[in-house]
């Protein structure tokens, strides 16, 4: 399987119809999150199958799929770099699983990885596992970053966390990125909290009752989504 095949099959499977309904929802406009970002209107599923298809394609034209302009070339990029991560973690490859890592977050910051689905897709697979049992330092520069997409990897790689009941890092982000300004990291942190909160409430709780007057409304409402009538409602402010 090459590359030019596997670009051939996407264009063969391109919904025209479908690509207008997905830069409108990706806000692809100019002056939106992501502008300029091409589809072809393949669907996730559809795209993970291409990508089992040729999860054989040699990392070095995975690389070139990461320079495409087109979304879901990129994105079965990341599925790609996904599976290989996987494989190395298998085989006990610290070698290549280090190499994925920083591969990935050099594409994070050449905006390669420049839309959430992107992020959400593939940045617990590979950067929340490789540092799992490493310093998180990393992330903590990822959230003081001014690129979006990297802000929203450093927060949403903390959820890998969780099955060994680690939470603080979660929290630490969250009041990092508590002031930021745009609603893609809002529904990000609200998003962690929440899963943070199904897994142990009382640490919910403790960062609502700290936090709950300045955090943006989108963060908030997100993360109280999961608890009760009376609970959402105090944290909405209706029972003061």
């Amino acid at each position: 399987m090459s590359l030019t095949e596997l670009r051939k099959e996407l264009k063969q499977k391109a919904n025209p119809q479908k690509a207008r309904l997905l830069q409108g929802f990706f806000k692809t406009g100019k002056g939106e999150y992501g502008e300029g970002d091409i589809f072809l209107g393949i669907i996730v599923p559809e795209s993970r199958k291409i990508a089992i298809k040729y999860k054989n394609l040699p990392l070095k034209e995975v690389e070139e799929l990461f320079k495409s302009k087109i979304h879901e070339e990129r994105l079965i990029a990341l599925l790609l770099l996904v599976h290989n991560y996987k494989l190395a973690n298998k085989d006990n490859n610290e070698k290549l699983k280090s190499d994925i890592f920083n591969f990935y977050l050099k594409s994070a910051n050449n905006n390669y990885i420049n839309n959430w689905d992107l992020v959400d897709l593939s940045c617990l697979h590979i950067v929340g596992d490789y540092l799992k049992d490493k310093p998180k330092d990393i992330l903590y520069k990822l959230a003081h970053s001014n690129n979006l997409w990297e802000k929203r990897i450093s927060i949403i790689s903390t959820a890998t966390f969780f099955r060994d009941n680690n939470f603080d890092d979660t929290i630490k982000i969250s009041e990092i990125l508590l002031n930021d300004k745009h609603d893609l990291i809002h529904k990000a942190v609200g998003w962690m909290l929440r899963e943070m909160g199904k897994r142990d409430k009382s640490l919910l709780i403790s960062f609502l009752n700290k936090h709950y007057n300045n955090m943006p409304r989108t963060m908030l409402r997100y993360a109280i989504e999961k608890l009760s009538d009376k609970e959402r409602k105090f944290y909405l402010g209706k029972d003061k």
